[in-house]
């Protein structure tokens, strides 16, 4: 019987023992959605690859809080629709510690509400002021347009256009009918308005659209000196091909055509690419080099080829690896995954990441807006080597990052 209770007493006493060490093995769980399938997959899918490289990072030095983390992930085949119900599985069935999210704002906005109905920290990942309607605390966002990020949107853009001599007078102005690109036609709008140019077009198109043929014709009949354009990734494409069928004549094309700055857009337009003048985040000039930025950009391309998503890797991916940084600092400096108390210090301390130095102000937003705008030139065909570097882009603005001034009219641009 002595024995017995000896054997008793020693497997509880190693219960005990093994009771934290079997907690502190559970992983931090890292949620989100992810277009992995749809029309924006072709960008998603990159934000996946750095998400991966960081989780692989992290765990090879022995994780966070002595854990491992798990990235916990659904496809949301780009549709905004099936966002709140994956954000809901998340919470409640899979139990995740922290949320990020999918790419762009019409992705990311649908997830805001179950995130605030949780009460969680919500980190959004390239989202035009996702949270301008909400002013929610515990909101941060990844994408560098500043405390105002709708007015900051077409700021560069028109600025240039409203430097040439003689100076625009007319705009026509082209949005998807989405989230993301109403707030960029508004931009366009106030712009446009404040420096005297007037709209002579300005119309939104149904995202199912296929055919742009019809909506260029419009914009030609309109006779616009300037053209800005705010599209998705798949629209882009579409929308410059039929440009390039027709032969717009405008003098300046471009504004917020997303995803031409991935070289998997680039690789599909080739030469439809060139003169475009458009709204960047990040290019890889010795200005923007900032630490560990280019050691993070050669593992992705290490990997991309395998993964059979974009090559370079420009565009997304260091600013989804950035937004995993930051969180990722955040909790080793607070020892908690409280998401209050994580919430609290990323509202109070600046990061160094790399993308820079960054700090959130109220909303979530950067103090610091840090956008960058281009022109494309030079593209022969479509082989991937020519977008390697900086060769077929210049930095217009702004100064602190500008390599070369703007071939105007569009015309020229485009020889």
């Amino acid at each position: 019987m002595r024995k017995i209770w000896c054997a008793l007493l020693a497997a509880a006493l190693f219960a005990v023992i093994d009771a934290p060490v079997a907690r502190a093995a559970e992983p931090i769980k890292i949620g989100f959605s992810m277009e992995l399938t749809g029309p924006f997959a072709v960008v998603g899918k990159t934000g996946l690859l750095a998400f991966k490289i960081w989780e692989e990072e992290v765990n090879a030095e022995g994780g966070l809080l002595g854990r491992p983390v798990k990235l916990v992930y659904y496809d949301d085949q780009s549709n905004p629709s099936l966002v709140p119900g994956i954000y809901t599985k998340l919470l409640d069935i899979d139990n995740v510690d922290l949320l990020i999210s999918s790419y762009g704002t019409n992705l990311v906005v649908p997830a805001m509400p179950v995130a605030i109905a949780h009460n969680r920290l919500f980190f959004g990942l390239f989202a035009l002021a996702a949270n301008e309607q909400f002013h929610y605390p515990k909101y941060f966002s990844m994408l560098p347009f500043g405390p105002e990020p709708v007015k900051t949107f077409a700021e560069g853009w028109f600025d240039l256009a409203a430097a040439q001599s003689p100076k625009p007078k007319t705009v026509a102005i082209v949005a998807t009918d989405a989230e993301f690109q109403h707030k960029a036609a508004e931009s366009a709008r106030q712009h446009a308005k404040a420096r005297g140019i007037d709209i002579v077009y300005d119309r939104a198109y149904p995202p199912s659209t296929v055919d742009f043929t019809p909506i260029v014709r419009s914009v030609q009949a309109a006779r616009p000196d300037i053209v800005y354009i705010s599209s998705y990734p798949s629209d882009t494409v579409g929308i410059l091909r039929s440009v390039g069928e027709l032969g717009l004549e405008t003098k300046l094309l471009g504004g917020g055509l997303a995803g031409l700055q991935a070289a998997a857009i680039k690789m599909q337009l080739g030469e439809a690419a060139n003169g475009v003048v458009n709204v960047d985040l990040w290019e890889p000039v010795l200005p923007m080099q900032f630490p560990g930025v280019m050691d993070f950009i050669k593992k992705y391309q290490a990997k991309a080829p395998a993964e059979g998503v974009d090559l370079l890797g420009y565009f997304l991916p260091p600013f989804a690896y950035c937004e995993l940084q930051i969180l990722g600092e955040a909790i080793a400096a607070t020892k908690t995954l409280d998401n209050d108390k994580l919430a609290e210090y990323m509202h109070s301390h600046p990061f160094h990441t790399i993308e820079g130095d960054i700090a959130f102000g109220p909303d979530g937003e950067w103090t610091e807006a840090r956008p960058i705008w281009v022109q494309y030139h030079d593209i022969k065909g479509h082989d991937v080597e020519q977008f390697r570097g900086a060769k077929t882009v210049t930095i217009l603005a702004p100064p602190q990052y500008k390599t070369g001034e703007m071939i105007y009219p569009y015309a020229e641009a485009r020889k």
